[in-house]
């Protein structure tokens, strides 16, 4: 069996990226194959390059618990105030 190394330079570096929101202060230390112009000193003193995004895990309120919560019970009694004349 013939075992082929890969293409070289056909895939993207793949290195230690920062991904941070900003929005909460919440940063976590990765791999990726983006990169970023802009660089943050990480908590080991090294420097990594950083992307900053809109939406983690640490302020998404699917991940925090913290969602809206839906008043249904009035939505209906609006709805059947608003529509009780039609029924009948």
């Amino acid at each position: 069996m013939v075992v082929q190394a890969m293409k070289k330079n056909l895939h993207p570096a793949y290195g230690p990226v920062v991904f941070r929101d900003p929005s909460v202060g919440f940063a976590f230390l990765t791999r990726s194959t983006l990169t970023s112009d802009r660089t943050v000193e990480w908590e080991d003193g090294r420097t990594y390059p950083v992307v900053d995004v809109d939406v983690s895990s640490a302020s998404h309120p699917f991940y925090t618990g913290r969602g809206r919560i839906l008043d249904t019970a009035g939505r209906v009694e609006r709805f059947n105030q608003r529509y009780a004349n039609r029924r009948k």
